[in-house]
């Protein structure tokens, strides 16, 4: 990452001051710490599982120490179950930060950092995270995503005031960390396009910082997956560069909108139903995600197979269904409080005959503008897929312990989980979806 774009981000960045990302982080944890944490004279709580504190939090602890900063006795969860975000575990860690009247230092990768982030923020006090994989683009991100009541939420919580990665560090941890990271980066492609969309029919104006902190660096960071996969410390910078910077995009947006797209909301379906759970490690994030951003890539190559400008608008606004007939067709394929959830998304972005009249007509009429655009965004489904398989992520529904069919379900589903507007929406009001569907699965595709 460029030290101008790291500066201009956390100049704009709502809770984070300081990153510092490279190799030999560790090392000088603590006196970075000392320096900016604890300044003030708290005492530090590490808050670790038994594999993040062998890998890094002992380590940090004792580089505080060391740096004359108070140190609490460590929380350090077992390593076996792998430790879950749930509430209990948030509250847990909150009252050992108030009994201790100390300030958290997450060291570990998602879970830890939720964790600790939701505990602080429940007792509005800053924290740090000294990450260790590069397996998510959470650790500089505000809010921690957790389940309740059968739908995936976001609560919300303030970002780190600290994030420290040694790039050691991240290239010694499990490959299938990496690969995670590797796939949550990957969908910042789709994403992106997405975002164009929105943006175009003023739903989502593009933030142009939020843009180039998440966009400006992704191609260098996915350029090297064999180098990653492999372990080599040097191929990680880009990568974990990525996946801070857009951590700190969602902070200058005030929202998940430059970091996620459709794809995400495979994920998160999929997370809801439990996939991979069962494991160890549980399946995870990233890995989802790899297969919901190839899918999307795959429908974005047929989408733009079609000429937009042929459209016939006045056709597809006949053919436009009235907001009961969706609304019953959401509740059959949702049950119960997910049902509810995916009815009020998606009324949000539901549009009547006229409203649908005026987007259709300011998509055909810029099409020969954003066509462009979007084709610049997008790389092939194909070669997206050969570099995921490179750097150890999914690359066919199998990988995850799904079939094309599941995947093929998830679609209608995806597109009503969120009110973000995507391009399922707009091959929705164009008449197109259903085709789309079945050209991305038809024979020849991506998975056939």
């Amino acid at each position: 990452m460029t030290v101008d774009l790291l500066a201009r981000g956390l100049a704009q960045a709502s809770d984070t001051r300081l990153v510092d990302v490279g190799r030999g982080v560790l090392a000088r944890s603590g006196t970075v710490l000392a320096e900016t944490l604890f300044s003030t004279g708290r005492p530090a709580l590490v808050v670790a599982d038994e594999r993040t504190w062998n890998a890094a939090g002992r380590a940090v602890h004792a580089a505080l120490d060391a740096a004359g900063v108070e140190v609490a006795e460590p929380l350090v969860f077992p390593g076996h179950p792998v430790l879950y975000a749930a509430l209990e575990n948030s509250e847990a860690i909150r009252e050992r930060l108030r009994a201790a009247g100390a300030l958290g230092v997450a060291v570990g990768s998602g879970t830890i950092n939720d964790l600790v982030k939701l505990a602080s923020g429940d007792l509005e006090q800053p924290y740090a995270v000294v990450g260790t994989a590069a397996s998510m683009d959470g650790y500089s991100g505000f809010g921690a995503p957790m389940s309740s009541d059968g739908v995936k939420v976001t609560m919300p919580c303030p970002a780190p005031a600290v994030v420290l990665f040694d790039l050691d560090v991240a290239a010694a941890a499990p490959p299938g960390m990496v690969a995670s990271g590797y796939g949550d980066l990957s969908a910042k492609i789709p994403a992106g396009a997405d975002w164009i969309l929105s943006d175009a029919v003023g739903l989502d104006p593009i933030d142009p910082l939020a843009w180039e902190l998440v966009q400006s660096g992704v191609t260098e960071a996915l350029s090297q997956p064999r180098e990653l996969a492999a372990g080599n410390p040097d191929a990680y910078a880009g990568l974990v560069s990525g996946l801070v910077l857009s951590g700190l995009a969602m902070q200058v947006y005030r929202g998940t909108r430059p970091a996620s797209g459709a794809e995400h909301y495979f994920s998160h379906l999929w997370e809801l139903a439990h996939l991979g759970a069962d494991q160890d490690p549980p399946l995870s994030h990233g890995h989802k995600v790899a297969i919901g951003t190839l899918a999307m890539s795959a429908f974005y190559e047929c989408f733009l197979a079609r000429d937009l400008t042929s459209l016939d608008i006045d056709a597809a606004v006949a053919a436009w269904a009235p907001w009961e007939e969706v609304e019953a067709d959401i509740r059959a394929r949702f049950q119960g409080a997910l049902a509810d959830h995916a009815t009020a998304e998606t009324h949000v972005k539901y549009v009547d005959r006229a409203g649908l009249r005026q987007r259709l007509g300011t998509f055909v009429g810029h099409w020969a503008e954003l066509r462009p655009r979007l084709e610049k965004q997008l790389v092939p489904a194909r070669t997206l897929q050969r570099m995921l398989r490179d750097a150890g992520a999914p690359a066919v529904p199998e990988d995850i312990g799904l079939t094309a069919a599941d995947v093929k379900a998830t679609f209608p589903k995806a597109m009503y989980y969120r009110s973000r507007y995507t391009v399922l929406d707009l091959a929705r009001e164009a008449g197109w979806f259903d085709e789309l569907v079945d050209d991305v699965f038809a024979a020849g595709g991506l998975w056939s």
